[in-house]
C-alpha cells in the first residue's frame, strides 16, 4: 500500500476545471467562513469527547505509566446534542463550503461524503451500538445522525 500511495502522489494529476466560481465577495468571504467553521467544529468535536484517547495518546501514557487504559464512557456533550457525529459534519462542511469548486474538489468532496455516510451508518454506528447498548439506541432516536435539526 505504501507503493502505491507513492505512485499516487508522484503521478498525481490535478483536475482544475472549475465547476464553480464566487465573484461576489460576500458569498465568498461566507464560504470561506463556513469551510474554517468546519474545521473548528472537528477540533472542538474531539476534545468534547476525548481528544488524547481518540488519537491514542492517552492509552500510550497509560502504558508507559502500566496503568490499565479505562473504557470511555458515554457522553453528550455540547454538540453531541445537536448530532451523533458531529466531527463527521464538521469534516463535510469543510469539504463542500469553497468559494472555487473545481473538478478534482468535487470528485474529492462526493467520494468522501459518500464513504463518510456509509461508513457512519454501516460501520460506526453499528459498533456504537455494541459499545454503549440501550443509551445508544435512545440517543439515535432523540438526536439526528449527521444533519443537524432534522428530528
Amino acid at each position: 500500500s505504501s507503493l502505491a500511495l507513492i505512485l499516487m502522489y508522484w503521478q498525481w494529476q490535478p483536475i482544475t476545471t472549475i465547476v464553480w466560481e464566487t465573484e461576489n465577495t460576500i458569498l465568498s468571504s461566507v464560504l470561506t467562513g463556513l469551510f474554517f467553521l468546519g474545521w473548528i467544529i472537528v477540533l472542538l468535536s474531539t476534545f468534547m469527547i476525548n481528544h488524547f484517547e481518540l488519537f491514542g495518546l492517552a492509552q500510550i501514557f497509560d502504558n508507559l505509566k502500566n496503568k490499565q487504559t479505562a473504557n470511555p464512557k458515554f457522553q453528550t456533550n455540547y454538540l453531541y446534542k445537536i448530532v451523533r457525529h458531529p466531527i463527521m459534519l464538521g469534516f463535510l462542511i469543510a469539504f463542500w463550503a469553497t468559494p472555487t469548486m473545481t473538478a478534482g474538489h468535487l470528485f474529492f468532496a462526493l467520494v468522501t461524503t459518500v464513504y463518510i455516510l456509509i461508513a457512519v451508518k454501516y460501520l460506526e454506528e453499528k459498533d456504537l451500538k455494541k459499545f454503549i447498548g440501550e443509551n445508544n439506541e435512545t440517543y439515535q432516536q432523540e438526536v439526528p445522525m449527521i444533519i443537524p435539526f432534522t428530528k
